[in-house]
């Protein structure tokens, strides 16, 4: 099997082929921010699968961000685009852990390095980070380890 990349391209193609609108627009729209992604550095490169995902994880975000924004603002049909198109870029994610299950992970990685106090913020949310390997957003598990820190 290919990379993410290739994936993305294959289905961007497919959905082109069948009219589906939205899917061509939301693949469009991830695929150029991967390819803004692999020119951002010193010199072009290819992103690894990891990297792509990481791309995609922070589109996603966005799009739910918006999508709240466009709910609160009374503005539905926007918010509902919004929410269409992250569930598109969803199929691409790992599966997105409960506060549960964040709440499990996190306690065994600070507990496996000895974390404690809030002054080991910085090393914490690295290993919390590393346990969670892009099943939950950032905000989320920083979130949990603060109220472990606490």
């Amino acid at each position: 099997m290919g990379t993410l990349k290739d994936r993305l391209n294959d289905e961007l193609h497919t959905a082109m082929k069948a009219r589906d609108e939205l899917t061509t627009s939301t693949l469009r729209m991830a695929l150029s921010a991967v390819r803004t992604a692999e020119v951002a550095g010193d010199e072009a490169r290819e992103l690894s699968d990891d990297e792509v995902l990481a791309v995609l994880t922070k589109e996603a975000k966005k799009r739910r961000e918006a999508a709240t924004a466009f709910a609160d603002a009374g503005r539905a049909e926007q918010a509902a685009k919004e929410t269409a198109e992250r569930e598109i870029l969803d199929r691409y994610l790992p599966k997105q852990l409960t506060d549960d299950e964040i709440g499990e992970i996190v306690a065994e990685a600070l507990a496996a390095g000895g974390f404690t106090a809030k002054a080991q913020m910085g090393p914490a949310m690295k290993a919390a980070q590393a346990a969670v390997a892009g099943r939950a957003e950032g905000g989320r598990v920083a979130a949990e380890v603060r109220r472990r820190l606490a």
